[in-house]
């Protein structure tokens, strides 16, 4: 039985663990070939091979890429064109966050999160769409957060970069559409998910009343699953969301709701 993304070609960044690990997973299980890109290049390959392992040589390729550099992009865009015979999906998951307030934050993490958060997805796009024009219909997915529209007291910076990529994919959506290219671009808006992000929280109050203190902050009561993303971007980089473009997706738990 072909899957639902059978024959396409995904280029996903961020993917040596966390939700673009299990975005790799999820688009090899329904039948993509996957290019697993992160600065991390020995855990990207490591997913690759489990990959390969479950669905068959050949399925996912892993290039090291660090998301700030447009030379990095270039190279590593071409080369998973060549591996994969193509790119149809782009999905920019990439991803930090800086603390501390408007008066605590330094300049250089502000520089840092807006470099790895906003210029990532600028690059890849640029960059990717002259591969995905060959490779139509095609679908750009930009991981921002529900923090892009709610704000927070003491997260300017992660703030600002996610509402940044939030409305820059619709202004990519806008100009694919101008274009008249079958290529869609949408944002996805989760809330905490257990990924390791959360780590530095869990940490400093332990596993068990970290978690707590997030899924009090959220109506279903738990915070989310990679997967929960993962079916997401699914749904977005198949077919069967031909006519959703400069939309967003809110994985929240209901807390945009109150």
């Amino acid at each position: 039985m072909a899957g639902r993304v059978a024959g396409k070609k995904a280029f996903i960044t961020g993917a040596a663990q966390g939700l673009g690990a299990a975005m790799a997973r999820k688009l090899a299980e329904e039948g993509a070939k996957v290019s697993l890109a992160d600065i991390n290049h020995e855990g990207a390959k490591a997913i690759a091979a489990e990959i390969n392992a479950a669905h068959g040589e050949g399925t996912a390729f892993a290039f090291p890429l660090d998301v700030t550099k447009e030379d990095q992009w270039i190279y590593a865009l071409e080369e998973a064109d060549e591996a994969m015979g193509g790119i149809s999906i782009l999905v920019n998951n990439a991803g930090i966050s800086r603390g501390g307030n408007i008066e605590q934050l330094s300049f250089d993490d502000w520089k840092l999160v807006m470099s790895v958060n906003v210029d990532s997805v600028f690059l890849g796009t640029k960059h990717a769409l002259k591969y995905m024009r060959g490779h139509q219909p095609g679908s750009i997915v930009n991981i921002s957060s529900i923090a892009g529209l709610i704000a927070a007291h003491n997260s300017p910076v992660y703030n600002a970069s996610k509402a940044a990529v939030w409305l820059l994919s619709k202004g990519i959506a806008l100009h694919c559409a101008k274009q008249g290219l079958d290529i869609r671009s949408n944002s996805i808006h989760p809330t905490f998910i257990d990924t390791p992000i959360l780590d530095p929280l869990r940490q400093q109050f332990g596993k068990e009343v970290a978690e707590g203190k997030l899924a009090r902050q959220i109506p279903l009561g738990h915070i989310g699953e990679p997967d929960d993303i993962a079916n997401a971007v699914l749904y977005l980089a198949s077919d069967e969301s031909k006519f959703m473009t400069g939309a967003e997706l809110k994985l929240d738990g209901g807390i945009s709701a109150m």
